[in-house]
């Protein structure tokens, strides 16, 4: 099993920033693929950004140039610097990794998520 928590969350105003982060525990061989998702209220969880072993990243195109996405493989942790946010920005943000049991096998787990909320 792998356990994640996030931090960092908030309330900022607009053009304000901040950033999340996300911890991976427990047992497992590694992390593969660690992402963000986020869902506002009555609208579906949509990834914001991905970043894989080896650092390739990927952005949902309302957040290129104002959101990124880092890690820390030694701690096992995932990162989102938000910058510029915007309104549009408030939902509930959720980590996800796939991990390596040590069996070999894959499994995605997710966060408990975390508010951002961004005034106007």
């Amino acid at each position: 099993q792998v356990q994640l928590v996030e931090s960092g969350g908030g309330l900022v105003q607009t053009g304000g920033s901040l950033r999340l982060s996300c911890a991976a525990s427990g047992s497992f061989l590694a992390i593969d693929n660690m992402a963000w998702y986020r869902q506002a209220p009555g609208k579906e969880r949509d990834l914001v950004a991905l970043i894989i072993s080896g650092g390739t990243t990927n952005y949902a195109d309302s957040v290129k140039g104002r959101f990124t996405i880092s890690r820390d493989n030694a701690k096992n942790t995932v990162y989102l610097q938000m910058n510029s946010l915007k309104p549009e920005d408030t939902a509930v943000y959720y980590c996800e990794v796939r991990a390596v049991s040590p069996g070999g096998s894959t499994k995605y787990y997710w966060g408990r998520g975390t508010q951002v909320t961004v005034a106007s």
